[in-house]
């Protein structure tokens, strides 16, 4: 049964298919990812080999959803386990562009070509309770405007970011006509759990988690973004940071004032709601004392749907709404309201 209430998973996935590619025509379909078995041994492990390299997919799949979920092949599949999990909307993340995956800006553009219309085609289906987060093509800025575009006519309410792209920082003024663009189109900036620089991502290779690769960059885009005041350049910018959990606010405000405070300036408590900028929190967090420092306005929730990491809690809107260190209006902000706002649903 449906929850009366509008519940909103601020973060779900999608595993790619080799129907994710199958929009691609004409000279682009030579950049077409492969799907290939293990190179060696008795590994059962699938890759997808894009533009010469491997990449892994059988790595991080959430085996509790139904295949054709997680995977998209069946659209009421999919509906129909929300439902049982309490959840009227999902925001749709990608998988494989977590990581870089080529060099050359020509594959990028197909491949975030071919990935943002199979999602259109998805949202089609069910343009009521699924929503989801374009994949832009950062290397080109004018394609990367032009899919933007497409994305918000076609049920996108976010542009995908990660911590790093390429070796810029988020503040860096080569995003700014993005932002530009993401303000005047009224859709999210949706900086997720990722990394988006080859550079960091090969140093990090031996790292046997996502913890420094993934997480504590997208926390330095964040700390770059309110540091260099990416939220006045932009003033109707909305900001989202996903599957970093949120213990780590009260931390950065705290460093962030100190810094501000030698620039003869000051970063007030209310400074998310100020900025418009929004973090996804987990059950497992302090949330009350998150939200005693830096106000309720600005905290949303998402289950990681398709993926199995540390992230990852299915039951995660059901949990917080049943959470007893949570008012019943704190819960309901956390799970519908603020991700309302967040994506302008």
């Amino acid at each position: 049964m449906l929850t009366p209430m509008l519940t909103i998973d601020a973060d779900a996935h999608v595993l790619e298919t080799e129907q994710t590619w199958e929009y691609m025509d004409g000279a682009d379909k030579k950049y077409r990812p492969k799907l290939v078995g293990a190179t060696e041994g008795d590994s059962k492990d699938e890759y997808w080999l894009v533009d010469g390299t491997l990449r892994l997919k059988s790595g991080n799949v959430g085996r509790n959803t139904p295949q054709a979920s997680r995977e998209m092949r069946d659209v009421p599949t999919r509906i129909e386990h929300m439902d049982e999990l309490g959840v009227r909307i999902q925001v749709l993340y990608p998988t494989l562009f977590l990581i870089p995956l080529s060099p050359r800006p020509e594959v990028e553009l197909a491949l975030c070509r071919s990935y943002n219309r199979w999602l259109a085609d998805i949202w089609k289906q069910e343009p009521e309770r699924l929503r989801w987060a374009a994949v832009v093509p950062l290397m080109s800025m004018e394609q990367t405007l032009a899919e933007a575009r497409f994305a918000k006519e076609n049920g996108a309410c976010a542009i995908f970011m990660r911590g790093t792209e390429g070796d810029r920082l988020l503040s860096d003024p080569y995003f700014f006509p993005l932002y530009q663009e993401a303000q005047r189109l009224d859709i999210a900036i949706g900086v997720h759990a990722a990394n988006g620089s080859a550079t960091l991502y090969n140093y990090y290779k031996y790292e046997s988690v996502g913890f420094s690769k993934f997480k504590l960059n997208c926390v330095g885009g964040f700390h770059s973004m309110v540091m260099d005041r990416i939220p006045d350049r932009f003033p109707k910018l909305r900001i989202g940071f996903l599957e970093i959990s949120a213990e780590w606010l009260p931390y950065t405000f705290t460093d962030l004032k100190k810094r501000f405070r030698l620039k003869n300036k000051e970063l007030h408590a209310d400074f998310l709601k100020q900025d418009r900028i929004f973090v996804a929190c987990e059950t497992t967090d302090d949330i009350p004392y998150i939200v005693s420092k830096l106000g309720e306005d600005n905290i949303v929730i998402g289950s990681d749907y398709a993926h199995a990491d540390s992230a990852t809690e299915l039951m995660a809107i059901h949990n917080l709404s049943a959470d007893p260190r949570l008012t019943p209006a704190l819960a309901k902000k956390i799970v519908s309201d603020n991700a309302k706002a967040l994506y302008g649903l």
